[in-house]
């Protein structure tokens, strides 16, 4: 079970006093994160092949490097070439089936490189999020979206985040992809680059879980 963070915690609880405070001056509400107390078991990162670590050793894949930083195992459920229609049809074997808790989504890239038009891959996403919700887990969005690619899907990435109640790691990979020497290949993360991903999303799920 993921634990939320206790309000003893003056540090923490400061800073989310603080939050309130500015988005009620602003006019604005907190978002509301679904299942951040639940009773899974499992950290899952469902995903393509940025995910498997393609092109890298298992320990320097970011799933495996995001295990270390939360101090517990972290089941690398990746496969290379998915779309969010394979992602789709492997949801339940490979998420669903191993009692998850929370589940760290980073899918769409070989949706658009594959011509995908860009409402079935939200409209998929929001499937795969709205079955990991069903089965009780929270959700992590990854926004792959960068500067120069899949520049139009960053805000559908921060839609649905909102509409759907999960966690948004905003711009996973700004600053990756435009480097080569954050990558192996045209599009794969090196081991650096890895290590800046799992960064990135530890930042953000560190806000609500005490792991």
């Amino acid at each position: 079970m993921v634990k939320l963070f206790h309000p003893d915690k003056e540090g923490v609880m400061c800073k989310v006093i603080i939050s309130f405070l500015i988005l009620i001056s602003s006019g604005c509400s907190a978002p509301i994160i679904k299942n951040l107390d639940n009773q899974g078991a499992n950290v899952i990162c469902f995903g393509d092949s940025i995910a498997q670590g393609a092109g890298i050793d298992k320990e320097h894949s970011y799933p495996y490097l995001l295990g270390k930083l939360i101090g517990r195992p972290v089941i690398n459920a990746g496969a290379g070439g998915d779309t969010t229609i394979s992602a789709l049809e492997r949801l339940e074997r490979d998420v669903l089936a191993k009692d998850p808790s929370l589940v760290i989504i980073e899918l769409g890239g070989n949706d658009f490189l594959r011509r995908v038009p860009k409402e079935v891959t939200f409209m998929n996403l929001e499937e795969i999020i709205g079955k990991i919700h069903a089965k009780g887990a929270a959700v992590v969005l990854c926004d792959i979206s960068s500067k120069h690619v899949l520049g139009g899907y960053r805000r559908g990435f921060r839609r649905l985040a909102k509409k759907t109640g999960s966690i948004l790691v905003p711009g996973l990979l700004v600053g990756i992809l435009e480097n080569p020497h954050l990558k192996f290949d045209h599009i794969h993360p090196n081991r650096e680059g890895h290590a800046v991903i799992a960064q990135r999303i530890y930042k953000e799920i560190r806000k609500y879980f005490d792991f």
